[in-house]
């Protein structure tokens, strides 16, 4: 994907990330999703700063420098959940020997969909953690983001509802992938 560069993200980028993420999270469920269940999903997904603090965190531009999608992995045991979400955080560092890594944060901005951006972003990640010493990756997968981990290898583990958002649950699925 020549036209497409690949980078660690750099706490520059925020603003244009979470951007990215509010639109990605709008625009993008609809084929999966309620309208009550989008409005809560902005409770439940983000940016987790964590991963770029670590160097986990790619984002892939176009020719002109707009992120057209990003995506990261971890090395701790956080599963998924951004800065602002409801999801406590499990800073704690995980062991490759036995753990799995955390694949986290994917999002395709709208405008480059269908371009193999998510699916060149979780091989970015997946190579990372493979260098790592990392032999699985696991993931809390939306309901849109469901087709393509199965189109790349992941399984489904186990259907997740969290704790509902004023009334209204966003259903996840747990999924995981030898590396």
């Amino acid at each position: 994907m020549p036209d497409f560069p690949h980078r660690l993200a750099q706490p520059d980028d925020l603003e244009a990330l979470r951007a990215v993420m509010a639109r990605a999270i709008a625009q993008l469920q609809h084929d999966f999703l309620t309208p009550e269940q989008i409005a809560a999903s902005h409770q439940v997904m983000g940016l987790d700063t964590q991963l770029i603090a670590d160097q986990t965190y790619f984002l892939v531009e176009d020719g002109a420098g707009t992120i057209a999608g990003c995506g990261g992995w971890s090395f701790r045991a956080t599963l998924y959940g951004g800065d602002a979400s409801i999801v406590a955080r499990a800073p704690q560092r995980l062991d490759p020997a036995h753990d799995a890594a955390k694949i986290r944060a994917m999002y395709t901005n709208p405008d480059f969909t269908r371009r193999g951006i998510g699916r060149r972003i979780l091989g970015l990640c997946e190579e990372a953690a493979r260098a790592a010493g990392f032999t699985r990756a696991e993931m809390m997968a939306t309901m849109a983001g469901v087709p393509l981990y199965e189109a790349c290898g992941y399984a489904q583990v186990e259907p997740i509802l969290p704790t509902a958002i004023d009334g209204v649950c966003v259903p996840l699925v747990r999924m995981d992938k030898a590396l």
